[in-house]
């Protein structure tokens, strides 16, 4: 039981962890190339999609690594789960008043103020990348026979 739930935290968080690179290294960037109305305007659906897939994979890895530590594994499993789960107390706190803000009905989207709350979302959203990816090589490890159990 452990084993199983070590794999799904671990491919949870990989997931994640991969999704949310891809927006830092590809999808940001190419939506920042852009004129600013246009970021914006692509910018809140794809948000909205992205969130209806990364925050399951952070709810499924957060408990999962916590069980399998709770059935023996690793103390390295609960520090994963527990960066994995940050995510969304992160997201929740510093990230959505950023993301309220971008497509408030008032804002003039091709504004000066709009291309830096894109900038300033980017940097945002990397923390979170940076957390999934030290999540993902912790629970990677861990699978590689340092704290399978």
């Amino acid at each position: 039981m452990s084993h199983t739930l070590q794999m799904i935290a671990a491919f949870a968080a990989m997931l994640f962890a991969g999704a949310a690179l891809y927006v830092n290294v590809a999808e940001h960037p190419a939506r920042m190339a852009l004129e600013t109305r246009s970021a914006a305007q692509q910018w809140a659906p794809s948000y909205k999609r992205a969130t209806l897939m990364q925050a399951p994979l952070a709810l499924l890895s957060l408990p999962s690594g916590a069980t399998a530590w709770l059935l023996g594994a690793n103390i390295l499993w609960l520090a994963a789960a527990l960066l994995i789960g940050s995510v969304m107390p992160y997201t929740l706190l510093v990230v959505m008043p950023v993301n309220h803000r971008i497509p408030e009905p008032d804002r003039d989207l091709s504004s000066v103020e709009t291309r830096e709350l894109l900038q300033k979302w980017a940097r945002l959203h990397g923390v979170r990348t940076a957390l999934s990816l030290f999540a993902s090589v912790i629970d990677v490890w861990q699978l590689g026979g340092n704290g399978v159990t």
